[in-house]
């Protein structure tokens, strides 16, 4: 029999990271936890979070947008791309699980330490300038929201931006934490939107399992799109924010286990959720329609399906902007506060952490303010997040890389727990270099666009 209190629990996760194996002891007092198994489940969901959260706030706006398009323009036939990116995506994210956990530092102050000044400005000038024009993308979602429901973009934008901040000056992560994650559980309701567009289970089953090419074959939007997918599923800002929610939350060694399950079961539920936006994309195409952005696909199926199918598309587009904003604005923030040294927690109060919190508000605010303003280049911006996010993504994964085959990082008695195996440094090196490859070419697309023959979907 294990007695362990929910207190105890709380107490035993929270606090600062060490690096050796230790149990629970039993402890008096409290709401009692009689069985293993209950003890185990409140131990899971003690370190849950980080996982579930960097996963599904990749959904963001601009996924929400993609993963549409490729329903829309393609039909269910790039289903197969999302479940070949199912490893890809925890096999990254895994290793930056590993490295919080074993160094308790974010991912830019270790690039820092590591290699140099002049590699670490590099990063965070690189993270800076993509998040930030992601920051843009979101609002400019906001804004159209907005406008979808009637609501006048100078309320709906700024009524968010002020909520935004809001939610992460709490002065404790676990609140904050709470909060992001039932907004990322809110979006099991895109199976439900996808299941009213009543698709064919076997088509369905069909192009998830076996790779094909749509009508019109190989030419150079369909790769566009699937580099686009790639992108949109594996950003750069993500290794840098579970880092250091790693970081924040104090996860030690003992916890190892149960954040890689965090981990892996959230990169499942983000891609079925990716299925489902594409699955309602599709359902554009199987009625004639022509694809836009998800606002015009909301409103024209809406009639199709009825308001709630309408009404559901826009909100929880909506909740992918709050999540994208959120999280992109505190990698940033915590990027920034590592590397310069200030106190950076959302355990901390604003008065505690003035730096931390003035980074989010200040980068929420300007891409707030831009997509208010008459004219601005949205579309460039958004070209621009495309191709320093292809840019960057490689070079981030590589210091992820050299970084769990360093010794010297990962010392002490436990160090060599941490370090990347063999098999773990083929399976990387493979990837990072497909995606140098795949990231060449949608830089060359964006800035050579005569090069590329286009076709018919």
């Amino acid at each position: 029999m294990i007695k362990l209190s929910l207190g105890d629990l709380a107490m035993m996760h929270w606090k600062p990271a060490v690096r050796t194996p230790s149990l629970p002891s039993p402890i008096q007092g409290g709401k009692v936890v009689r069985s293993s198994y209950a003890a185990r489940l409140l131990t899971y969901l003690m370190v849950m979070g980080p996982g579930l959260i960097v996963m599904e706030a990749d959904n963001d706006a601009g996924a929400v947008a993609t993963y549409a398009q490729a329903g829309g323009q393609y039909g269910l036939h790039l289903l197969w791309v999302l479940l070949i990116l199912l490893p890809v995506t925890y096999f990254i994210q895994e290793m930056v699980v590993r490295l919080g956990i074993a160094t308790g530092k974010g991912h830019a102050a270790m690039i820092y330490h590591r290699f140099g000044r002049w590699w670490g400005l590099f990063s965070l000038c690189d993270l800076h300038i993509v998040n930030f024009a992601t920051l843009v993308t979101e609002f400019a979602a906001i804004n159209e929201v907005s406008a979808a429901l009637g609501i006048t973009p100078y309320i709906g934008v700024p009524f968010m931006a002020i909520a935004l901040v809001g939610v992460v000056i709490t002065g404790s992560y676990r609140r904050w934490e709470r909060m992001i994650a039932t907004l990322c559980l809110l979006d099991t309701c895109w199976f439900v939107l996808a299941f009213m567009v009543r698709p064919s289970l076997v088509e369905v089953a069909t192009n998830s399992l076996i790779p094909n090419t749509p009508p019109g074959g190989w030419t150079g939007d369909l790769i566009f799109l699937i580099i686009g997918i790639i992108g949109t599923t594996i950003a750069p800002w993500q290794l840098f924010f579970q880092q250091s929610c790693v970081a924040d939350k104090r996860l030690r060694f003992a916890d190892l286990f149960d954040a890689r399950l965090d981990t892996f079961t959230a990169a499942i539920f983000t891609i079925l959720v990716a299925g489902a936006m594409l699955i309602c994309g599709a359902a554009v195409r199987a009625h004639g329609g022509t694809w836009s952005d998800p606002a015009d696909m909301a409103l024209f199926l809406g009639p199709i399906y009825g308001p709630v199918l309408k009404y559901g598309i826009l909100l929880f587009w909506l909740n992918a902007c709050v999540l994208g904003t959120t999280a992109v604005s505190l990698a940033s923030a915590w990027a920034q506060g590592e590397v310069s040294g200030w106190r950076s927690s959302l355990d901390v109060s604003f008065r505690g952490a003035p730096q931390f919190y003035a980074v989010y508000i200040v980068a929420v605010a300007l891409a707030a303010g831009l997509v208010l303003l008459p004219g601005a280049p949205l579309n460039v911006i958004i070209l621009g997040v495309q191709v320093l996010a292809g840019i960057m993504l490689p070079s981030a994964i590589v210091f992820l890389n050299l970084l769990l085959n360093d010794r010297q990082v990962l010392t002490g008695p436990y160090g060599s727990h941490f370090l990347n195996k063999a098999w773990n440094n083929v399976v990387n090196w493979v990837i990072i270099t497909i995606l140098f490859v795949m990231s060449g070419l949608l830089a060359a697309q964006v800035l050579l666009p005569g090069y590329f023959p286009t076709g018919a979907s």
